[in-house]
């Protein structure tokens, strides 16, 4: 072994080259060869030769620089490598480069310096150990992409053949010293002494020589023979494709002269065909071999064709007229035999490499083409192809090579080189595929259907064999079947299964018929079941269910009798024959056994109807990106009844439509749609009977770069002139900016390179701010790498004008600022007389702080301008001209201002000390004033009993149809009206109409009420409003159908999730943004409201009284509604004045003769208004008595007993305070009515009052007009009494916050534990199956973070739910809901939440009072919590038969509540309004034709109503 000399440089992770995430290796020159052996792939650079593992992680890499020694002999040369940093005076170029496993060698070879040949072998394992070296030719010299060297074997030895380009005079890519010739044999190992590398045979130096110009494109050796490929150009400019065989012999000469020649020809010009890229396909015999070739002169129109290569031995050998070992004079006559292709496979522009492999009896190609993709094409034993798949797409427009390997370990990636990268590409993606039909209609061979596993996959992922996947040939659908008829009038229904299976898979087939068969039919064979119908009548609708191993299949089936189907004969019409499983024959519908059942008969029909036939003349812009592009011109002649414009990529595949719009008949638009390939895709005019005309083209290109924006800032107002620089910015349509996204900033101009646009302007700024770019293509946003700052306006600050010669320069001032303004940016006029003097810009320079602009007016010699008006992007600004008397008038100002602070001085000192005596008086009295309110707040909060009433008698709870409908409709009281049933209309089930029954029966068909919500969801203008109406129309339509509500629900649920599981899965669930999500709240209202009536509503229920007798011990304004007594700090009433509690003796008035009751003690305060008074008189009367006082608050009269006479008690009079335009409501400390006084109450309907005063609170400006204990803002010296006005502070007063947190707590807590509390360990029906749901959807999503399952049952019936109730109890009891119990409720339903939550928040002195006050609550919450969902998901699950029950009881238990038919009708509101839209997306689902028709059928008997109560 030798060492190598020198020093060997391994190198690691060096900047510029890296392993890429995505399988991906960047290396840092640009690839010259490269070669795969088993788990090694080795790559040569110009510079450097790399060793990678089978994954493109790196090995080492050998670096190609060193010191060349030569000696007098120029075969006589010594390499030596040396570091990177090292001087060095040679660089080792690879041309050739062949891994030989069978000795554990790696060939090197090319030549150091383009001049001096050479070759080394290095071991295969470890590239730093150099075996050999030797100055010898192996390979081209220069360019090795038009020569070809390759391992074969011949009799026990190996050799190189090397073939070697040659051009047109006769030379040859090869050495002045050295003899090799076009094809040459080379050992491969020294057995026989002669040298590795050595051409010599027993006596000679055999080679084949050539004539002309020929470059090689390929060589492999299947067998014993050695086939190579290779374009030979003709004088007359043409060129040939040329196969040359070499069959193998005993010796180097008898192989070489074994030579024979054919000529590969795809058309009948084949003079024009060129080959570019070669793969022979693995199997046979026959030998197949595929290539790529341009048919034209350059490599834009591109065929792969497939050809039979297999030896021919029928020609006499050695001569060919182009190649010969043994050249006759003169050259042999002899006109080669032609082969042509089995196949022309794909026609696509710049395909520039393939690849070939087998799977089973399929054949798949890898093709890579000149813009940077790899397209793979599924091919069949007939050559039928499948839709090409797009398997990678570069951004760029980087060419693939010419070789694509595969991956050798698991044979599951492919090797894609590039310019200066190499990518391990996957052959499929089959996990994306979800079941058994997607798999199957992927028409991937790599894929099968794993039905142990239930998953799509590669086959040797299988591990039991029970795979399914697709068969043999080219089927479209899975399960084919087809109607039979027999003289005797018996219809026989004949089912075909359309796959491949593995050995268990098959061992279990079976078939079950949802129709009666007749039991004398054959038994299920496979691929095959029959059903001979035993009373010979064809049923609209049928079903299959096949079984194969674990697999189940079902298949349903729409069934029509053949003969039925009539009509003009169409292309439409033969389809519909043959999808319904019929025959047809010479235009009519037979049945299957009297009739062609193959799709290419439809195609040979035409249509009855005649339309003006479409021409194309052009398209504009005919070039776009991958991304698609909006507002299209298309134009021609004929366009009037175009409908559609189709875009067709590839034969046999779906092709794209876009609607069409502004149809002139000469002139269309359309939108380009977005594609996953790069290249040229045709473009015809779709007619409305199916035919397409025109043959217009459309390319698609990589999508643009931006890599640079100059300048790089602007000013706020916009308009500046900014320029893109990067790559196929001609593609881009609009730019926008990240702080206004919505503004789409067309360009000025474009090409390539660059891009011209105005900046948008910032609006609402506060200063600085940067702004990142993207670019509008199609209906996709694409970010640059770049960003803009925005800084503000410029500021012009004084001019001035000087004259030179006839001209007038002017010098502008400006701030310095960062903006970089250039004077191309500006245009200055001056104005004299109202008349505007252009000024030409001329130079700019900078100096310090101050920018100066210098401009010329030309021909005038008045320098006096009374202004300047400066113009810079969509900006003007004015400046005047300096004025002389500046001086002077600041001289003039501020001589008096000097006088006026002296005087000012001196006065000051004199009040200072008045001043401070005061201020030491007021900060004593306010100490004072806090020491008691801190004091008074400590008394409460220690002496606070919880005295509150919890007899609060009969709970008020609302029936069940109220309670549904406020949680339906809680903003749409029209609606929630028009859903109730009246009382006497409860029992009584109405009939609906034939509109609604269609619609009602239509929404039963669950393809069609998925796909309606869908196609609702995805309108921009449905807002979220709508979707709660729509769920809530759903919820009350389907009430009688509870078990079919829950299976849509869950449907729709999984769909979301899906949406949720790319981006945030933690989100679900979190808004009401969808319609499943109101559905869900909805459902859970149905189904828990016996739960909440049960066990949580007289907890609630006490709850809400406790808070509400609680906020009535201390005062609340009347006006304002806040209270002293509160848990918000918003509603907390800390201006509160001094009050006193006072029992007050009420006596009423019974009868008209002035008789009164017994009296009633009512607690008041001293600072409630009369109407505050009223209120409690009547809230203690029907506490005491359980039923309410017959008078209401708005007829009552109050009055006081004072001095023996009744004095009235009113809102306002005569003595009521004012302050400024503001009245204070009188109180009882007004009317100073003292503790123990009597109140008489009278009707005013009885007993008139002088001055009738309704409430002051129906007056629409109460608020304003009035107070109670806030005092209105207005001036101190409008005030009567100063001395009320006491200085309060609200942090004093936050510790009523918890005293009534204290006295509510026993009720808040009770109410928690009856919410997740489970009596008799058994959770509510509703809670455990859809929590067990929720289980089961994260398993199939494999998500495996227990936080996400905690998120999601917490977003799903606490925030959904429980909250909901927390803060609206008038949903569920006969009772109103001031805003201020609103914002106590919210403070408790936040603590719930919290309660829930997984995050420990950290509390301090600065957070919010509603999230401390619970703070040392809500550790102990959780923990109750966490064990209420273990206790959940521990129980036993719930049965589907018990559950199933579960709904029917509440759908009949409320049957007959709800209004169907109004629910119905205005759900129709919503199908009229999106018909179109909701056709479409059912057409994209796939949807029956009979969901479609009944659709329509609906839509035309509303239509059709003249009058109707829903319109």
């Amino acid at each position: 072994m030798i060492l190598l000399p020198g020093l060997l440089f391994i190198l690691w992770g060096e900047p510029g080259r890296c392993r890429g995430e995505d399988g991906a290796f960047i290396f840092d020159g640009d690839i010259r060869h490269f070669a795969v052996n088993n788990n090694t792939v080795y790559i040569a650079t110009m510079e450097k030769l790399y060793q990678l593992n089978h994954d493109l992680s790196l090995v080492q890499i050998l670096s190609q620089r060193g010191i060349l020694k030569v000696g007098n002999n120029p075969l006589d040369v010594h390499f030596d490598r040396v570091s990177e940093t090292a001087r060095s005076n040679a660089t080792f170029k690879v041309n050739t480069l062949l891994p030989f496993a069978e000795n554990n060698n790696l060939f090197s070879c090319g030549v150091i310096n383009n001049e001096f040949v050479y070759c080394e072998v290095l071991d295969l394992m470890n590239i730093s150990k150099l075996l050999y070296k030797e100055s010898v030719q192996v390979g081209p010299l220069r360019r090795s992409d038009a020569s070809v060297a390759v391992l074969v074997k011949v009799a026990s030895d190996t050799y190189v053949v090397t073939a070697i380009q040659q051009h047109e005079d006769g030379s040859t890519e090869s050495s002045s010293f050295s003899d090799a010739k076009t094809v040459n044999l080379h050992d491969a190992d020294n057995k026989y002494k002669r040298g590795i590398f050595s051409r010599s045979d027993a006596h000679d130096s055999p080679s084949i020589k050539s004539k002309g110009d020929v470059e090689f494109v390929d060589g492999f050796q299947i067998n014993s023979v050695i086939y190579l490929l290779s374009n030979v150009h003709s004088s007359a400019g043409g060129n040939k494709v040329r196969l040359i065989w070499l069959d193998g012999k005993i010796s180097k000469t008898q192989t070489l002269r074994s030579l024979r020649g054919a000529t590969l020809r795809i058309s009948e010009a084949g003079e024009g065909n060129r080959l570019l890229a070669s793969s022979v396909i693995p199997g046979g015999p026959p030998v197949l071999w595929s290539g790529v070739f341009s048919v034209d002169a350059g490599q834009t129109n591109t065929e792969l064709a497939v050809f039979d290569i297999s030896l021919d031995l029928t020609g006499e050998a050695d001569t060919d007229p182009d190649f010969c070992s043994v050249c006759p004079d003169p050259p042999s006559p002899k006109t080669p035999k032609t082969l042509r292709p089995k196949a022309v496979l794909l026609r696509q522009n710049n395909m520039s490499s393939v690849l070939a492999v087998r799977q089973r009896a399929w054949m798949v190609f890898f093709i890579g083409t000149g813009d940077g993709q790899l397209i793979k094409l599924a091919v069949d034993k007939d050559y039928h192809t499948t839709c090409p798949v797009v398997l990678y797409r570069a951004s760029d427009d980087h060419k693939v090579f010419p070789k694509i390997s595969l991956d050798q370990v698991d044979r599951k990636h492919v090797y894609v080189p590039f310019q200066n990268e190499m990518k391990r590409v996957p052959v499929s993606t089959c996990s994306i595929y979800t079941n058994v039909q997607d798999c199957w209609s992927a028409q991937d061979p790599f894929c099968v259907w794993c039905g142990s596993e239930t998953r799509c996959t590669f086959e040797d992922d299988c591990k039991d064999s029970d795979w399914l996947s697709i068969p043999d040939d080219h089927q479209q659908k899975m399960v084919s079947y087809k109607v039979e008829k027999d003289t005797r009038g018996q219809i026989t229904l004949k089912i075909q299964t359309h796959l491949t299976w593995g050995q268990r898979a098959l061992s279990n087939f079976a078939c079950q018929f949802g129709v009666r068969c007749s039991t004398t039919g054959p038994r299920p064979q496979f691929p095959q079941c029959t059903c001979i119908l035993s009373n010979s009548t064809l049923p609209a609708e049928a079903s299959v269910k096949i079984r194969l191993g674990p697999t189940h299949l079902l298949e349903r089936l729409t069934l029509t009798n053949c003969s039925d189907i009539r009509g003009p004969p169409s292309s439409a019409l033969c389809q519909q024959c043959i999808r319904a499983g019929c025959g047809w024959s010479t235009n009519v519908c037979s049945w299957a056994n009297q009739g062609v059942r193959n799709d290419s008969v439809c195609q040979m029909v035409e249509s009855g109807t005649h339309f003006l036939r479409p021409e194309i003349s052009s398209i504009t812009p005919s070039v776009v990106s991958f991304y698609g592009r909006n507002h299209a011109l298309l134009s021609g002649r004929n366009l009037s009844d175009v409908t559609r414009v189709r875009i067709q990529a590839h034969m046999d595949c779906t092709p794209q439509e876009s609607p069409v719009w502004n149809n002139t008949g000469v002139n269309l638009t359309f939108h380009v749609p977005s594609t996953v390939s790069k290249g040229v895709v045709k473009v015809c005019a779709l007619l409305p009977d199916g035919n397409c005309h025109g043959n217009a083209k459309i390319t698609y290109r990589s999508s643009p770069s931006c890599t640079n924006i100059v300048p790089s800032s602007t000013w706020f107002s916009g308009g500046r002139k900014l320029t893109l620089t990067g790559s196929h910015l001609e593609f881009v349509e609009g730019v926008t900016h990240s702080h206004a996204p919505q503004k789409v900033v067309r360009p000025r101009n474009s090409s390539s390179e660059n891009l011209t646009y105005d900046s948008p302007v910032a609006e609402n700024t506060q200063g600085t701010f940067t702004s990142s770019v993207s670019m509008k293509l199609g209906n996709d946003t694409l970010p640059c790498s770049t960003n803009i700052t925005y800084y503000p306006e410029p500021e012009f600050t004084i001019f001035t004008s000087t004259r030179t010669g006839d001209d007038v320069r002017i010098t502008i001032e400006k701030k310095a600022d960062k903006l970089e303004m250039t004077t191309a940016e500006l245009s200055v006029w001056g104005i004299r007389n109202e008349k505007q003097y252009p000024c030409i810009m001329e130079t700019k320079e900078t100096n310090n702080q101050t920018e100066f602009f210098t401009c010329e007016i030309k021909s005038t010699s008045d320098t006096k301008f009374e202004q300047l008006m400066i113009k810079y992007g969509d900006e003007t600004v004015t400046l005047h001209a300096k004025s002389s008397m500046l001086f002077l008038l600041m001289l003039f100002v501020l001589l008096p201002i000097a006088c006026i602070i002296v005087a000012v001085v001196i006065v000051y000192r004199s009040k200072q000390k008045k001043f401070t005596a005061k201020m030491n008086k007021l900060i004593g009295d306010l100490e004072l004033n806090i020491r008691n309110d801190i004091r008074q707040g400590f008394v409460d909060l220690q002496t606070e009993k919880s005295d509150l009433m919890e007899n609060v008698g009969a709970i008020p709870f609302l029936d069940y149809k109220h309670f549904a409908s406020r949680i339906f409709f809680p903003e749409n009281e029209s609606l929630m009206t028009l859903c109730i049933k009246d009382i006497g209309q409860d029992a009584v089930k109405i009939q609906l109409d034939e509109c609604c029954h269609s619609l009602s029966r239509l929404i039963q068909d669950p393809l069609f009420l998925t796909s309606m919500v869908h196609a609702l969801e995805g309108q921009k203008s449905f807002t979220i409003k709508d979707k709660c109406t729509l769920a809530s129309l759903l919820t009350v339509s389907l009430h009688g159908n509870l078990l079919y509500l829950t299976e849509i629900m869950e449907v729709l649920l999984k769909a979301l999730m899906q949406q949720h599981s790319n981006a945030q899965p933690k989100l679900l669930l979190r808004r009401t943004e969808s319609t499943v999500e109101k559905l869900l709240t909805n459902w859970m209202s149905i189904c828990l409201y016996g739960f909440l009536r049960e066990s949580v509503g007289q907890h609630l229920f006490l709850m809400v009284s406790a808070l509400t007798q609680q906020i009535a011990k201390g005062p609340v304004d009347c006006v304002t509604e806040k209270a002293l007594y509160t848990l918000s700090e918003d509603w907390l009433l800390w201006q509160a004045p001094d009050f006193s509690s006072l029992k007050l003796k009420v006596l009423f008035t019974v009868g008209s003769d002035g008789e009164v009751s017994e009296p009633l003690e009512v607690n008041t305060l001293s600072c409630d208004t009369v109407e505050q008074v009223k209120e409690k008189i009547l809230s203690t009367f029907k506490a005491k008595f359980g039923f309410p006082y017959n008078v209401p608050l708005r007829d009552m009269c109050i009055k006081y007993e004072s001095g023996g006479s009744f004095v009235p008690l009113e809102d306002v009079d005569a003595s009521s305070e004012v302050i400024g335009e503001v009245m204070m409501l009188n109180t009882l400390k007004h009317y100073k009515v003292p503790d123990g006084a009597t109140i008489k109450v009278l009707s005013t309907k009885t007993h008139p009052p002088l001055s009738p005063q309704g409430s002051l609170k129906d007056d629409e400006n109460f608020s304003g007009k009035y107070f109670h204990l806030i005092d209105p803002d207005v001036d101190e010296n409008q005030r009567q009494n100063p001395e009320r006005k006491k200085l309060k502070l609200k942090e004093v007063h936050l510790i009523k916050l918890l005293s009534t947190k204290v006295a509510v707590h026993s009720f808040v807590e009770n109410l928690f534990s009856s919410i997740w509390g489970i009596p008799h360990s058994k959770a509510p029906h509703a809670v455990k199956y859809f929590f067990d749901f929720l289980d089961t959807q994260a398993d199939n999503m494999k998500i495996t973070d227990p936080d996400v399952l905690h998120i999601w049952k917490t977003n799903s019936l606490p925030l959904r739910f429980w909250v909901n109730i927390l803060k609206n109890p008038q949903f569920v009891f006969d009772m109103e809901k001031t805003p201020h119990l609103d914002g106590c409720l919210s403070v408790i339903a936040q603590a719930f939440m919290d309660s829930f939550s997984l995050s420990e928040t950290q509390l301090g002195k600065y957070a919010p009072t509603n999230k401390l006050l619970y703070a040392k609550e809500i550790p102990k919450f959780k923990q109750e919590v966490k064990a209420y969902y273990k206790q959940i998901r521990d129980q036993s699950p719930m049965t589907d038969s018990e559950f199933k029950d579960f709904l029917r009881e509440e759908s009949k238990k409320h049957e007959n509540e709800f209004n169907e038919a109004a629910a119905l009708r205005e759900l129709y509101r919503f199908i009229q309004r999106y018909f179109t839209e909701i056709k479409e997306k059912l057409d994209q689902d796939g949807a029956p034709t009979e969901v479609t028709e009944q659709l329509h059928h609906v839509k035309h008997l509303f239509d059709g109503l003249k009058s109707c109560s829903w319109n």
